[in-house]
């Protein structure tokens, strides 16, 4: 086998994933119940109902008709039993649908680019070493205390200067450059041994094949911890879609249920509707990923950056 070649052995994807101490410890551990464990399941239990019961009553709105939605006083229960038609209002007579297709599409484009410009970005300042390489690391730590609101008229300035106004790309190249997703990458590489390298370095791999090979399979949970995290961030952004986009046609669904309660005033049933289904993408990734989301939060430290 030639020398540039890595060998199998080498590049495997099954080497021995990296886990924290203190949660394998705490697997292990079998945790007793004591009164301090139990008032603190009471005190979340209440804080967790505390927060769906707004919840609850919008999802109970938006069955309702506009007339029960705005009737004192209040009720839990619609009189007349639950209606779709706030649903199908909403799904028919507006751009729902296609601000809907808006949001998923730069949404999901945001969160391929900057997943893979945050893991280069963060594996090249985990392992290169080079000049300037600790200011770098500096800058970005210090760019994330930076409020996102002073950079709105530059970065629309030069959106305006290559003519991006009103476009898909527009709305999504200003939202690629994540520091604290690099932050948080780098971060986790650093944790990853170095010697699972060394060998392939010997056999004449390059640094991207070791990062494709050994490093993109060691990193999954975090990878899509930080893809979920971004996704959601696109997904809610109001602000720059708003101001980077005039046309109905191409506003996201935040930015288009907002101009749609502008319009038309305040329909609660509809309004309602509006906001269960702009939240229904979210609550179908959490449940599918939510292993994958706590894991990743777990075992990379992501709570404590």
């Amino acid at each position: 086998m030639s020398a540039a070649t890595p060998t199998a052995t080498t590049l495997s994807p099954a080497v021995p994933s990296v886990k924290s101490p203190a949660l394998s410890t705490a697997g292990r551990r079998r945790r007793k119940t004591t009164p301090a464990r139990i008032v603190a399941f009471v005190i979340l239990a209440v804080l967790a109902l505390a927060w769906l019961i707004p919840v609850l009553w919008a999802v109970l709105t938006s069955f309702k008709t506009e007339a029960e939605a705005a009737a004192m006083p209040v009720s839990i229960i619609p009189d007349s039993g639950f209606t779709l038609k706030a649903y199908l209002n909403v799904l028919t007579e507006g751009l729902v649908p296609r601000w809907a297709w808006n949001s998923l599409l730069t949404s999901t484009l945001v969160t391929v680019i900057t997943v893979a410009i945050s893991a280069l970005a963060g594996y090249a300042l985990s392992r290169l070493k080079f000049a300037g390489r600790q200011m770098i690391i500096t800058l970005i730590v210090a760019s994330i205390m930076i409020p996102g609101q002073i950079l709105i008229v530059p970065l629309f300035n030069l959106m305006l200067s290559l003519n991006l106004v009103d476009t898909y790309w527009g709305i999504i190249l200003p939202q690629v450059v994540a520091a604290p997703m690099v932050f948080i990458l780098k971060k986790f590489f650093d944790q990853i041994p170095f010697e699972l390298e060394e060998a392939a370095l010997m056999d004449g791999a390059s640094r991207l094949r070791i990062f494709w090979s050994i490093v993109l399979p060691l990193s999954r949970p975090i990878l899509g911890a930080v893809a979920i995290f971004v996704f959601i961030g696109a997904w809610n952004n109001f602000l720059w879609p708003f101001i980077v986009v005039n046309d109905a046609s191409l506003m996201t669904l935040p930015t288009g249920l907002q101009t749609v309660i502008s319009a038309y005033g305040i329909q609660y049933a509809q309004n309602m509707a509006q906001a269960v289904l702009a939240a229904l993408p979210l609550i179908v990734v959490f449940m599918f990923f939510q292993r994958q989301i706590i894991k990743g939060v777990a075992t990379t430290g992501i709570a404590g950056t």
